[in-house]
């Protein structure tokens, strides 16, 4: 994969992201190699605040700078003592950046809190091992330390995390007063951050205040969904609560737009709770008949009903004993029902359809809906007795348009997840992921799911670009308005505009002769354009 030298640095971010390269080729405008950019290049470009500089520009003043490695004129009792001081311990942990600290023979001496969180990886893992047994051992996919030591200059890399996280390094060699290297001291960096940088304008300047921004806390789902629960800043909160309450039999209450995760955050509870060996069953009170609901919770006897079942039948109440009940779309359940409901929410005993036997159970209910429920019970649709035993703990979860940090890391998660389901290797635009990025998904997660597998099975090319995305993507406001705080520049944004257009009329017309006819514009100046953005007729 190559670089133009009109492209920025930003598009170069989304380029080593996509391929995993740590040097990309630098083309001029006649696609002659003139050059390379290498990640140690976007690291010092990312620090400067030159996100938007083009790739020729950054080549043209830096041409004839060198790395040099500098001399410390220290000794290495010196430096030992300063490293295993707590004063140096404050010092690297008050730092945004991960730190990662080896000896001469390659041996790590010292990791800073930082690290820990960006790679999941903990000091007591790693101090006191040489880097070469780490790699061996899976915890990283290469070392740079050990890179340096070698090549005796600074190298920058991008490395895999046991948990499959990308991070760059930037490992720099400490030398001693007799020329030889004491140290090797590497900072690092999620590129997931890099990533998002396009998308925090206003922190540009303070690139080393940036934190990753979605967790990631590996779980078994439901239906394999998901296998991980992504969450930003404004649901970690949420989780955390959720994980508080699970430790307890307490009622809980979800609610939230349909597809923003109900389900999910469930199956965690579940997961988090003394149940969690036990069964976790689901039924949403909406998908059927009043008269089915009924039998399908609390189960009938033989002959209750046309059409039953001569030997009976076990209700899911009854299956889940010792586990979880589900209730999905709990607003839907009938008021007849919610009276049956009640007296096992209060005694843990009901009533199967047909039977005059009073059953026992010991199941922990969750109910969800996306309806309000106090509102309900204002217009006297709901029971107010069942509402306030099923809300002691009521937890709202914000639809997706209100999590924007968990946006790009989802997309991300599902482009990998069907790219792997059939064996595909497409990658996502920066226009595209703009678009993405902007939409409102009124269907919230589950929305954002099945725009992903069908972009990734319909794409003609390995790049999904914006033209690829559905139309009520494409043609939403919310892709093209530009918010006040936060102002692109205006070549910028009218590019972005022009090429939305001509991608549309493409799209419609067909040929580019309609297509400026459509805009008014002659066919060389849409033929250009196309030329220049690379996207054929």
């Amino acid at each position: 994969m190559t670089l133009k030298i009109s492209d920025t640095v930003q598009e170069a971010i989304s380029l080593f992201a996509s391929t995993g390269n740590d040097v990309l080729n630098v083309q001029n405008d006649k696609g002659e190699v003139v050059g390379v950019f290498m990640l140690s290049d976007l690291n010092e470009a990312i620090q400067k605040g030159e996100i938007y500089e083009h790739i020729g520009t950054l080549m043209d003043s830096r041409i004839s700078k060198k790395a040099k490695p500098k001399l410390q004129k220290i000794k290495d009792d010196e430096y030992s003592t300063l490293i295993q001081s707590k004063v140096f311990t404050d010092i690297i942990n008050s730092l945004y950046d991960g730190v990662y600290i080896t000896d001469a023979k390659g041996i790590t001496v010292e990791v800073n809190q930082a690290y820990e969180r960006i790679t999941g990886i903990k000091a007591e893992e790693v101090i006191g091992y040489h880097m070469a047994d780490l790699v061996e051992s899976g915890f990283i996919s290469n070392s740079v330390s050990v890179e340096v030591l070698k090549e005796k200059r600074p190298i920058t890399r991008m490395q895999i995390i046991k948990n499959k996280r990308k991070v760059i390094v930037s490992g720099t060699p400490i030398y001693g007063i007799d020329g030889k290297i004491l140290y090797v001291i590497s900072s690092v960096r999620d590129i997931t951050e890099l990533l998002r940088l396009k998308h925090e304008l206003e922190e540009l300047q303070e690139l080393k205040k940036l934190r990753q921004m979605a967790g990631y806390k590996h779980q078994v789902t439901y239906d394999e969904v998901l296998d991980s629960i992504i969450t930003g800043e404004e649901t970690t909160e949420l989780f955390q609560l959720a994980e508080r309450v699970a430790q307890t039999d307490v009622k809980v209450l979800l609610q939230g737009e349909t597809g923003v995760g109900k389900t999910l955050v469930a199956k965690f509870i579940h997961e988090k709770s003394k149940r969690s060996g036990e069964v976790f069953l689901e039924l949403n009170c909406g998908a059927l008949p009043p008269n089915l609901i009924e039998a399908e919770l609390f189960g009938y006897e033989a002959g209750a009903f046309t059409g039953a079942s001569p030997k009976g039948k076990k209700g899911l109440m009854e299956l889940a004993h010792q586990g979880t009940l589900f209730l999905d779309e709990i607003g839907d359940l009938p008021l007849e029902l919610q009276v049956k409901l009640l007296k096992v929410v209060e005694e843990n005993k009901f009533m199967p359809v047909g039977s005059t036997e009073v059953k026992t159970v010991d199941v922990r209910i969750i109910a969800a809906s996306h309806k309000d429920l106090k509102k309900m019970v204002g217009k006297e649709s709901f029971r107010e007795d069942l509402y306030y035993r099923l809300s002691v703990v009521p937890i709202t979860i914000p639809p997706l348009r209100q999590r924007k940090k968990e946006i790009i890391p989802l997309i991300q998660y599902y482009l990998d997840k069907f790219n792997q389901t059939y064996d595909l290797k497409r990658r996502m635009t920066i226009e595209a992921l703009d678009a993405l990025t902007e939409y409102h998904w009124p269907g919230n997660i589950r929305e954002l799911m099945n725009v992903m597998e069908r972009l990734v099975v319909t794409s003609k090319k390995t790049s999904i670009e914006i033209r690829d995305l559905p139309d009520e993507i494409q043609m939403h406001p919310d892709v093209w308005d530009v918010d006040e705080q936060d102002m692109p520049p205006l070549k910028k944004a009218t590019e972005k505009l022009e090429r939305h257009l001509i991608t549309k009329a493409i799209k419609k017309y067909k040929t580019t002769r309609k297509a400026a006819e459509a805009l008014q514009v002659s066919q060389s100046t849409i033929v250009q354009k196309m030329k220049n953005w690379e996207i054929g007729d």
